[in-house]
């Protein structure tokens, strides 16, 4: 069984799927990125060369003085006016204090124009004041663009270089680059180039993005179909192939083609089958179970009313008595039937009602010797027990565990009695071997016939001589089938042998029960 997502394919296969299309748009959103960082700095050296070589022109031929140079504004405006004009470019030349002496939109009389948007429609007419009033400047973005204005143009002043983005009053943002002009060493002013095209290189950022974003939602969309295929529309099937075993109560589960593969879905679909198996199979015991009870309350209940039945013809006192012994033996019989069927058809409900736990057997082995002792009659064969010198403890239930002894010893006890051998017992050992711990039950009775060594644990089989009462003897055949059924409900194993003398005679029978050796508990139970 496969537990978290590290040893769960399905779980991988569903995060890569589900990552894949974020990677592919986080991916194209670093790529581009770097491709617009790569632009702005490609403009922002264009844009360094150009205002350099036109601060050095402009310092030859617009300064005057000597010996303290300065800016003449009005050679300033002519050598702007004599430039060629610069496409998406503004140039403006500040003196040596920050004041502005030079604007190439003003020498060249141009206009900055913006695009309007659309036009809105209210109450049947055009608002144009809206369409302006969108597109007007905010006094907020005009602060911020003239102190960003201001602070570039100061370190210029300091004759350093000043580049970079800057925010615009429209609230839009521009390249900006402010060299000082220079006479010598002498700072005579500063010269501004902004190019005003950031929002076109970020517009085409953008839409070199929608490929990228098309590529994730198509991946998305192909691993969702993906994941219907492989998971969704199996799982379906799974659950259509239990409801046609619940609505057409079928014993057999006819399950898509999915077994083979090496994930949660082929687990699910092995279990399903294993699961079905199972019930198929405790559905044929247990009807084979109920066509053994039928048979075997059959047969006393046939006896019974022979006997009623042929009572009321006979007229002997002794065949009267006769028959009503007959009749009591079937009705008890009938009873010890009822009362093993009872027991058997709880046993699954008992096994699972309470979680295993280990305790030392030999104490619970110890108890139940002791209780066969205190009620022993002058004519039960005795019951002995030596406890083992050292705790062996076992994994499982103390109860269920306790029948499977107290069936042995009663079984054990019944043939010794019917065999009536002088000084017959019923010795109980327990012992530790090879990781098991095996309890054995030795009786003094006439052993078992080998070919019913296994048979005897068959359920209603009874094997005893007439001299004992044979089959209308005071038992039901269930005793060894519900020791043997608990016994491999705790994962063990249980046999039965006869013990045979050196000359060949034998002494008895023996029932043997192994269970796993389990480790002693933290806190022994007192």
């Amino acid at each position: 069984m496969r537990i978290g997502i590290g040893g769960s394919r399905l779980g991988r296969t569903i995060i890569a799927l589900n990552v894949l299309g974020l990677v592919i748009l986080i991916g194209g959103a670093l790529v581009l990125n770097e491709t617009r960082r790569g632009l702005v700095n490609i403009q922002l050296e264009a844009l360094s060369a150009e205002s350099e070589m036109i601060a050095n022109l402009m310092a030859e031929a617009a300064t005057v003085g000597e010996p303290e140079p300065a800016l003449d504004a009005d050679r300033v405006r002519q050598f702007l006016f004599l430039l060629p004009p610069l496409p998406s470019q503004r140039l403006r030349i500040f003196d040596a204090q920050g004041q502005l002496i030079a604007d190439s939109y003003n020498v060249s009389d141009r206009v900055e124009s913006r695009e309007l948007p659309p036009l809105r429609h209210a109450g049947g007419t055009f608002r144009l004041d809206e369409a302006f009033e969108a597109r007007r400047e905010r006094p907020r973005d005009a602060a911020l663009a003239r102190v960003a204005l201001e602070a570039e143009a100061r370190k210029a002043i300091r004759g350093e270089r000043a580049q970079g983005l800057r925010p615009t009053p429209s609230g839009s943002r521009v390249l900006s680059v402010s060299v000082p002009i220079q006479r010598v060493k002498a700072v005579t002013g500063v010269l501004t180039l902004e190019a005003g095209d950031v929002d076109a290189i970020i517009k085409r950022e953008r839409m070199a993005l929608i490929p990228f974003i098309v590529i994730a939602i198509l991946t998305t969309v192909a691993s969702s179909l993906l994941l219907n295929f492989i998971i969704a529309a199996p799982v379906r099937k799974l659950a259509r192939a239990a409801d046609q075993v619940r609505l057409s109560r079928a014993r057999a589960i006819s399950l898509p083609e999915i077994s083979h593969r090496n994930d949660e879905l082929g687990d699910l679909s092995r279990s399903l089958s294993t699961m079905t198996d199972a019930l198929s199979e405790r559905m044929d015991a247990i009807e084979r179970f109920a066509a053994d009870v039928t048979h075997e309350i059959r047969n006393p209940l046939t006896s019974i009313r022979s006997a009623v039945e042929t009572l009321d013809l006979v007229s002997d006192p002794k065949a009267r008595d006769r028959l009503l012994g007959i009749l009591k033996q079937d009705v008890a019989r009938l009873d010890r039937l009822i009362t093993d069927i009872s027991n058997a058809s709880r046993l699954d409900a008992e096994l699972s009602r309470d979680a295993p736990k280990a305790f030392d057997l030999g104490k619970l082995v110890k108890d139940i010797v002791d209780l066969y002792v205190a009620a022993a009659r002058p004519t039960d064969p005795p019951v002995s027990f030596q406890l083992p010198d050292k705790p062996l403890y076992v994994s499982g239930r103390e109860g269920p565990l306790g029948q499977v002894l107290r069936n042995l010893i009663d079984n054990a006890r019944s043939f010794t009695v019917q065999a009536g051998t002088p000084g017959a017992t019923v010795r109980v050992a327990l012992r530790a071997s090879g990781g098991e711990v095996v309890a054995t039950v030795d009786d003094d009775g006439p052993g078992i016939p080998d070919e019913n060594l296994e048979t005897i644990f068959e359920r209603f089989y009874t094997s005893r001589p007439k001299a004992t009462g044979g089959v209308f003897a005071s038992n039901s055949g269930l005793g060894l089938s519900i020791a043997r059924q608990i016994t491999l409900a705790h994962n063990g194993r249980i046999w039965a042998q006869n013990r045979v003398a050196p000359d060949g005679h034998i002494e008895g029978a023996r029932f043997s029960v192994a269970l796993p050796l389990a480790p002693a508990p933290l806190k022994a139970p007192s």
